[in-house]
């Protein structure tokens, strides 16, 4: 059954049960309803007033309003053309949608809208058909309410912001400090997709496949992958704010690998796998049905971006120059 929105007899109706007192599961009944939507409809729509809190509570009129209120802003990106294209113009440039509000004084775009609009546009049936979730950082199927989102500050705490790691990472001067992502891909192409690290200061690469997203079983590739490594070559690792690196916990007690993560909404501060990401969508475009691809597939990738010259290291191909440092280690 196709979603609808809640109409005005429907509100009203809200309104009169509320105040002969029935309890909302028997509201959602009678308005063949679920109770979540109905118990989210009042929570969205009372009325308070601070100064006469006996006027305090749900009104059917006055939720109706606001509803249509809400409603004509989101659908400003449906409504105007040249601001819905240039708003996507921009996503499809990597600009979060924070960034595309607040420069929209500065593009003399004479109407204005917040991130909340572009990320309920984005999220929306239109937004959907046009796969425009794909062009977000954080590339999540669905967002949720404003006021419902998860804090992370006890996942990823203050002290391991990119802002607290040490300057010589910054400055790749030592060896053995790594960023890391994820490659998503298609939703038709089924659940997998391919982490990727870069060690920042050789840029040599390793991709590997992952099943799914879930943070226990990608931590555990990747642990898989620098435990090898003799400790001075996996001193610490960069990721952005995704779930799937919520058991970083797991790098520093399991390998003594410190973690660092970027603002929100910020994977330039992790530059390097960023590239890195860029040069393997060559072989691997969003369309890749990744559960085809063998080891040797992508061992033949990793070895194509590894063994190509880069200008960044004098023309030495990343192998080259990981190889020498791993001698220094011997």
């Amino acid at each position: 059954m196709a979603h609808t929105e809640l109409d005005l007899r429907e509100r009203r109706a809200i309104e009169d049960m509320l105040n002969a007192k029935m309890a909302v599961s028997k509201i959602a009944t009678h308005l063949g309803r679920h109770r979540s939507a109905i118990y989210r409809e009042i929570k969205r729509n009372h009325f308070a007033d601070g100064e006469l809190p006996y006027l305090s509570g749900y009104y059917g009129v006055n939720a109706q309003r606001n509803a249509s209120d809400r409603r004509a802003r989101r659908r400003k990106l449906i409504r105007l053309d040249d601001l819905r294209a240039h708003v996507v113009d921009r996503l499809i440039e990597g600009w979060t949608p924070e960034q595309i509000a607040g420069r929209l004084g500065h593009d003399n775009q004479p109407i204005r809208v917040s991130h909340e609009t572009i990320y309920a546009y984005v999220y929306s049936a239109e937004g959907q058909s046009a796969q425009l979730a794909r062009y977000l950082p954080s590339r999540r199927k669905k967002r949720l309410p404003r006021y419902a989102r998860r804090r992370r500050g006890q996942v990823f705490p203050p002290e391991r912001s990119i802002h607290q790691r040490p300057d010589h990472v910054k400055t790749r001067t030592r060896f053995g400090d790594w960023e890391g992502d994820l490659m998503i891909f298609e939703k038709k192409t089924g659940n997998m997709n391919v982490a990727s690290l870069v060690e920042r200061k050789t840029r040599y690469a390793v991709l590997f496949r992952n099943n799914n997203r879930s943070s226990k079983h990608v931590m555990t590739s990747i642990l898989n992958v620098l435990e090898p490594l003799p400790q001075p070559a996996r001193k610490s690792i960069t990721f952005d704010r995704g779930f799937e690196f919520r058991d970083w916990r797991r790098l520093k007690t399991e390998i003594g690998t410190e973690s660092w993560f970027c603002d929100p909404q910020a994977p330039w501060q992790k530059g390097s796998v960023e590239e890195l990401n860029k040069r393997a969508r060559r072989y691997l475009p969003r369309d890749t049905q990744v559960a085809a691809l063998t080891n040797r597939n992508m061992k033949a990738i990793c070895d194509r971006l590894n063994e190509t010259p880069r200008k960044c290291l004098g023309w030495r191909t990343p192998t080259e120059v990981f190889r020498e440092e791993m001698m220094k280690l011997r």
